[in-house]
């Protein structure tokens, strides 16, 4: 099962509107698409939040840095490019 944490969602509007992303599809049709291809998606909860200050700090972005939580707690595979998020002992899969 795919899960699509709500920190990446997140990320990325943030950034779109901040004009330091290109995003080719409107967001709201993104929040549908996660649902028409039966993605679950993943809330922030406080668990997470919590869960992130046990990380050691060798990577600085918070939005990362959730999703690495996230990942731990709930023994998910992360997909990313970034290689340094295997460093945390969670499971990627590289891009």
């Amino acid at each position: 099962m795919v899960h699509v944490s709500a920190a990446s969602i997140w990320e990325i509007a943030i950034k779109a509107g901040l004009s330091r992303l290109e995003v080719r599809v409107d967001l709201p049709e993104l929040a549908n698409e996660i649902e028409h291809n039966r993605f679950l998606e993943l809330p922030v909860t406080a668990r997470h939040a919590v869960s992130v200050s046990a990380l050691p700090a060798r990577h600085t972005d918070p939005f990362d840095r959730l999703l690495i939580a996230q990942a731990k707690l709930e023994d998910l595979v992360i997909v990313t490019r970034d290689r340094i998020f295997a460093d945390y002992g969670v499971d990627v899969l590289a891009t």
